[in-house]
């Protein structure tokens, strides 16, 4: 479980924020504060970082790591969706810069009981906020057999998804879902042969479509962006990492129309990737994308 204390990017991060002395800064995602370790390093006693994130136990933890920080560093259980009402609360306007680290993080894979992983047995859960109401057996047990084909069309590009859906539907009159590995089994039945074969899990795009719809990351996402990129000062900047297409498109078209409008300039017009090095260093990173735009 290594993979879970390696901040993503973290040298791209660093040289495109560029987090200054007494600088304040937004990270919107803090999770086990790897990334927030070295902005911190960089904006001294005089900086203030604000460290917000859905999932109290990652929260927790990042405020033991970062426990020497406690008086530069607030510590926001919530969504960066919300950030607008926190803001006002802690009585800041501006920021110099902004990190959305965007997804599932490995601390929430790695652990069967909140029921993320395809490859593990666990409850259906999927809630990255364990507080939050509705979680992937919900959905699952719930759902019409469209709505489900829905949710695997439009959040995981399923090609399959009205077979998923209807194998689904048609199983959970006998007994509900109740596990990850129920589902996997019922969506490796719903695939053709050939799909059953290849290298990435035939269950990925249907357990990230489900997990998808119940945080509600993509509108999560749009909304943080909207509020966020309004409170950057001039020449502030804003990076965000995403790991799959559907965050990145929305994020880069986001970017192209505040860049429209006068709002951001992109700092690059593509998006980073990690290094070689980096990847065989921690192959989870593979699929992360970083852009990055700076306030006007």
């Amino acid at each position: 479980m290594k993979s879970i204390h390696v901040p993503v990017m973290l040298q791209e991060v660093m040289e495109y924020l560029r987090p200054r002395e007494g600088n304040i800064f937004l990270d919107g995602t803090i999770g086990l504060g790897g990334h927030a370790e070295s902005i911190l390093e960089a904006i001294g006693e005089k900086g203030r970082l604000i460290g917000i994130d859905r999932d109290q136990n990652a929260l927790s933890l990042a405020e033991k790591r970062l426990e020497k920080y406690a008086k530069q560093c607030n510590f926001i259980y919530g969504n960066f969706r919300d950030f607008d009402n926190i803001s006002k609360d802690l009585g800041i306007r501006n920021l110099d810069g902004i990190l959305l680290d965007v997804g599932v993080s490995s601390l929430q894979l790695d652990n069967p009981d909140r029921g993320f992983n395809i490859r593990s047995e666990g409850p259906l859960d999927m809630r990255m906020d364990q507080n939050g109401q509705i979680s992937a057996y919900d959905l699952v047990n719930s759902l019409s057999e469209n709505e489900i084909a829905t949710i695997l069309k439009d959040f995981g590009e399923e090609r399959f998804a009205f077979r998923i859906a209807r194998v689904i539907v048609e199983n959970r009159h006998k007994k509900p879902i109740e596990s990850t590995r129920e589902l996997r089994h019922l969506i490796m039945r719903a695939m053709p042969y050939r799909k059953k074969r290849e290298k990435i899990h035939p269950a990925t795009r249907s357990f990230q479509a489900f997990r998808i719809a119940v945080n509600r990351e993509l509108e999560a996402l749009d909304k943080a962006l909207d509020k966020c990129v309004d409170m950057l000062k001039p020449s502030g900047r804003i990076g965000v990492i995403c790991f799959h297409s559907l965050e990145d498109r929305i994020v880069k078209v986001k970017f192209r129309d505040f860049a429209k409008e006068g709002k951001l300039r992109l700092i690059v017009k593509k998006p980073l990737r990690p290094s070689e090095k980096e990847m065989d260093l921690n192959p989870r990173c593979r699929s992360a994308r970083l852009r990055i735009a700076e306030r006007i």
